[in-house]
This record gives C-alpha cells, sequence and structure tokens, in this order.
C-alpha cells in the first residue's frame, strides 16, 4: 500500500517506520516546510494518507487531501468543532475519512470499558464520576481528545451526567476533566469513582507512542479502498 504522511514530528515519524516495516510503501511526506506537495503526482498517488498534526490547521489539510483524491486517515485531535462539515462532505462527495480520538487498541478497550462502568453505576446514584488525564507538554489541546469522548460517552452512559467541563464540577450533572502536561508523558487518562466509603477507578497509562503509530497503520490498511465517514467502531468490534 502506497501511504502519505502529513506531519512528520515524533509521531509523523513513529507511523513511516512502522508502516514500513509492515510493507508499506511512504510516497509523500508533507510537513510545515512543503504544503505545495499535496499537488504533486507522489502525493496523489497515495492509497490513503496519514494526518498528525495540530488543531488550527487539520482540516485544511483535509481539504487539501480530498481535492487530491486522497482518503484520510485523522490523528489531530482539537478541531472536532468542524468534524460535521468533515462528514458532510463524505456523504455529499464521496470522500473517505477515518477519524478517532485515539487510535490505541488498548484504549478502544477502555472506552468499551468505560461504558461497560457506567452502566453497572446507574444502579449506584452515591458514586460520583471526575475524570483525569496526564500528556507531554507539547501537546497543544487541553483537555485532550480521548478524555473528551470518555466523557461524552459518560454523559450518554450515566444517567445523572449530562455535560463534561474542566477542572471544576459547578453542578451535580457535571463530569470534572482534570488536564495535566508534563514531561513527555505519552498519555494517562484515569476515570474515579468515588462515594462517602470508597473509590473505584480504571485506568489506562500508555507506555510510548508506539501504539498509537501502529493503530494508525492499521487504520490505514482498513480504509484504503473504502468509501464514506469511518470510525474504530467500524474496525473493531467490543
Amino acid at each position: 500500500m502506497k501511504i502519505a504522511l502529513v506531519g512528520y514530528g515524533k509521531m509523523g515519524k513513529t507511523i513511516g517506520r512502522i508502516a514500513q516495516e509492515r510493507g508499506h510503501e511512504i510516497v509523500s511526506v508533507i510537513d510545515a516546510d512543503n504544503l505545495e506537495d499535496f499537488g504533486l503526482a507522489a502525493f496523489k498517488s497515495a492509497d490513503v494518507a496519514i494526518e498528525f498534526t495540530v488543531p488550527d490547521t487539520a482540516f485544511e489539510n483535509y481539504r487539501k487531501c480530498f481535492e487530491a483524491g486522497v482518503p484520510v486517515v485523522s490523528g489531530t485531535t482539537g478541531w472536532t468543532a468542524r468534524l460535521a462539515e468533515v462528514r458532510e462532505i463524505c456523504e455529499r462527495d464521496g470522500k473517505t475519512f477515518f477519524y478517532t480520538s485515539n487510535f490505541s487498541i488498548g484504549v478502544n478497550v477502555f472506552f468499551a470499558l468505560n461504558k461497560y462502568l457506567a452502566k453497572i453505576m446507574n444502579g449506584f446514584p452515591s458514586y460520583d464520576v471526575r475524570m483525569t488525564e496526564t500528556h507531554h507538554i507539547h501537546k497543544l489541546d487541553a483537555p485532550s481528545g480521548t478524555a473528551i469522548s470518555l466523557a461524552e460517552d459518560l454523559t450518554r452512559t450515566l444517567d445523572r451526567k449530562d455535560r463534561w467541563v474542566k477542572e471544576i464540577a459547578e453542578r451535580v450533572g457535571d463530569v470534572a476533566i482534570h488536564a495535566i502536561r508534563e514531561g513527555e508523558v505519552p498519555g494517562i487518562h484515569e476515570i474515579i469513582y468515588e462515594s462517602e466509603v470508597d473509590t473505584i477507578s480504571i485506568k489506562h497509562d500508555a507506555k510510548s507512542r508506539e501504539g498509537f503509530a501502529l493503530g494508525a497503520v492499521v487504520a490505514a490498511e482498513f480504509t484504503a479502498g473504502k468509501k464514506g465517514f469511518l470510525t474504530m467502531s467500524d474496525l473493531f468490534t467490543f
């Protein structure tokens, strides 16, 4: 499979290495200093583009990929106010886009565990719930996209919660997310249920970027040749 990389920071380099180890060819690498390469034949020859950049540039990168006729696997978070626009483009123009807030297989198991535990905790209203997430100092969005996805699953599943807020809960229906940025932490997410008598918590602690990068390549392998708006729910059934 021919892969284009959009964004060539630490994650982009790791994705490139893993893709090549799995027998794929990197036909184009685009970063901030060569955006004109979206128009080149090399980029247009890609079966899929894997995009890991920053929130401010993500949507424009997707648009350029669509114009070139290249399906997109997106790993950038913090831009999802425009997610509905991307979905509409896919439906209207027959484009292909794969999005998840986190490509780690372990995190997606964690998503499923979070929803299952929330269903159980509907029967135990004495427990309040909150979240913490920790990432490296270079991560621009806070809370993380993964934390927001986990919190939105809580608000959909846990009857007594109806919105997430950053840092401090203002009302009973709030899920508070405490966001920490320190060192080079790949990603830690913890969901904490607390009552007057005890605490129950579940946590995912990423050891490196490898799991995210592998998941992105697996998603690219799945996306190539497909049409429409795709997510991890299409790739995995937990």
